[in-house]
């Protein structure tokens, strides 16, 4: 089967990126607006991108009618975000923040999720995520047609918080984590069966 992503609608091309590219992490984005109303959205495009320095990437597409999205515009503003780690626990709060709500609407109160105070940025971390990244925006980059461009945020991570509840022996234990990953359409998935095979010396 072949597939030509052109001929589709970008609501078709989505459905069919999500469904392929799998399982993909989640980030759960915590910004402030110039107003002082925190934001915070999950967002699955997301990976790392280098170690040295450390810069996460988020890639944050526009609201259905082409506007640009809370997330995208707090960040352009101040340059700060933090990038929660969403454990199974919260799954259904953190679907829940994935609504459209106004601007003037902060999804810490809509799901009920405590903000924790970051050390160094402004928007405060989820109290409920085991792991946490405070950043700074590097750089923000448009892919697509300015009307329906996507923004992919280069952060760096300026601090890490991780809960001692998930560490075993130092290190951190990704089944304590318990992490949620995104598929295709309605559709999550855990971990699963965790194994590990050595690299070639």
């Amino acid at each position: 089967m072949e597939i030509d992503l052109n001929q589709f609608s970008t609501r078709e091309r989505y459905a069919w990126m999500t469904a392929t590219v799998l399982p993909r992490p989640i980030a759960f984005v915590s910004t402030e607006s110039e107003d002082g109303v925190v934001n915070l959205a999950p967002f699955s495009y997301f990976n790392g991108v280098s170690s040295t320095p450390p810069v996460l990437s988020v890639a944050v597409g526009p609201k259905r009618g082409g506007a640009m999205k809370d997330t995208t515009r707090n960040v352009e503003a101040n340059g700060e975000l933090v990038i929660n780690v969403v454990p199974r626990r919260i799954a259904e709060a953190m679907v829940k923040s994935s609504a459209e709500y106004a601007p003037d609407v902060s999804e810490f109160d809509v799901t009920g999720l405590t903000r924790l105070p970051s050390t160094i940025v402004r928007p405060p971390r989820v109290g409920e995520c085991p792991v946490a990244f405070e950043c700074r925006a590097l750089q923000v980059v448009k892919v697509g047609k300015p009307e329906l461009a996507t923004s992919i945020i280069l952060a760096e991570v300026v601090l890490l918080h991780v809960d001692d509840a998930v560490l075993t022996d130092g290190k951190v234990d990704p089944r304590k984590v318990d992490p949620v990953a995104r598929l295709g359409g309605s559709l999550y998935a855990t971990l699963g069966e965790v194994w590990e095979i050595g690299r070639p010396e």
